[in-house]
């Protein structure tokens, strides 16, 4: 993943193979549907989530329970870790944006392994990353055009999906987009219409949204900067 000319690396790669291997045999491996929720911002850090597959939204709800799309999480990922790491509430929600195979760590035995193999450096030199990675988004969010950001947001959760190549199914409905971007429901119909009308996205009767172009969305949105 790109962001303002720097490569953001998943937590697989940081830690190396082996240890992401030896992190998934800490627990048995579990299925989660699209849009459930994962993780809950305040909730204590019980537990370490690692997303075997699938992808998944970073949220924030703010005082007035409207949400802000924070990041976009694929396979290869640890997910609560840092309120583990800090014995904080959690600071963000986690939201399944497709069905999502994950394995759950308790604390104790995500600590433990943490210690024995000296990986707290890493993994807050991940966190800070992070943190930056999700300052830019929320840049991005404020300042740009409603299509820009939907467009940013559709290419992240195509960049992290588990299949690659293909249509891709976005399981959000309008509304749950629009709270994600911080824009009205009808600046996202707005936004999404000339692409539906040109082929490049298909609206589901479900609420869903099928991508067949993305580098055509992009380009489109960007001209609209």
């Amino acid at each position: 993943m790109r962001l303002g000319g720097s490569v953001y690396q998943r937590h697989s790669a940081v830690i190396g193979e082996l240890l992401w291997s030896g992190l998934r045999d800490l627990a048995p491996r579990r299925v989660r549907p699209a849009r459930s929720v994962l993780l809950r911002q305040g909730d204590p850090g019980t537990h370490v989530i690692l997303l075997d597959s699938g992808s998944t939204l970073i949220t924030l709800t703010g005082g007035k329970g409207e949400r802000t799309l924070l990041a976009v999480r694929g396979a290869g990922e640890l997910l609560g870790e840092l309120a583990v790491l800090d014995s904080q509430p959690r600071t963000a929600s986690v939201i399944a944006a497709e069905t999502c195979c994950v394995h759950i760590i308790p604390a104790p035995e995500f600590l433990a392994f943490v210690d024995e193999h000296a990986l707290l450096a890493p993994l807050l030199r991940h966190a800070i990353a992070r943190v930056r990675e999700a300052e830019a988004v929320r840049l991005e969010m404020a300042t740009s055009p409603v299509a820009v950001r939907l467009a940013s947001a559709l290419g992240r959760l195509l960049q992290a999906a588990s299949g690659k190549g293909g249509d891709y199914v976005v399981r959000l409905t309008q509304i749950e987009l629009s709270q994600m971007i911080g824009a009205s429901r009808n600046a996202v119909g707005s936004a999404l219409r000339p692409w539906r009308e040109q082929g490049w996205l298909i609206t589901e009767g479900a609420g869903g949204l099928v991508i067949r172009d993305m580098a055509s969305i992009r380009s489109h949105a960007d001209a609209q900067r």
